[in-house]
């Protein structure tokens, strides 16, 4: 279901809301923004964090239908590496090693984003170790 919510999120920026968009986007020192998506990327954002989601429900068994057994071996270590690598960070603006640590985005990546990113990560390792064989 975290999947599905950010997924929306992103889509209400395509539809141009801006709930939680500045905050979202980190910035330099000096405020000045260091990505500028536009409403496509944050479509494909949010097209892929709703297929993140719909795997897991498939994965549950909420929703049946049968994926490929590859895709459901590689996808349960995929997504949970990708948010952990987002959780990690780049070192410098993004994740828990960052060096810039002042900005709005520095301040709501400490608190919730990359919290978010290590506690997803580490659920799709749980549920993919606790899987039945």
């Amino acid at each position: 279901m975290i999947f599905i919510v950010l997924g929306l999120i992103h889509f209400n920026w395509v539809v141009g809301g801006t709930f939680g968009f500045a905050q979202s986007l980190p910035t330099n020192e000096n405020g000045k923004r260091l990505l500028n998506p536009k409403k496509i990327d944050s479509a494909l954002v949010g097209i892929g964090l709703t297929a993140f989601g719909m795997f897991y429900l498939f994965k549950s068994g909420l929703i049946a239908y049968n994926l490929p057994e590859w895709l459901m071996t590689y996808g349960s270590w995929i997504i949970p590496i990708i948010f952990l690598l987002r959780a990690v960070g780049e070192f410098k603006y993004v994740g828990f090693y960052k060096r810039v640590k002042t900005t709005e985005f520095a301040k709501w990546d400490t608190k919730l984003f990359s919290p978010l990113c290590l506690a997803i990560g580490v659920l799709g390792i749980i549920i993919h170790v606790l899987e039945p064989a």
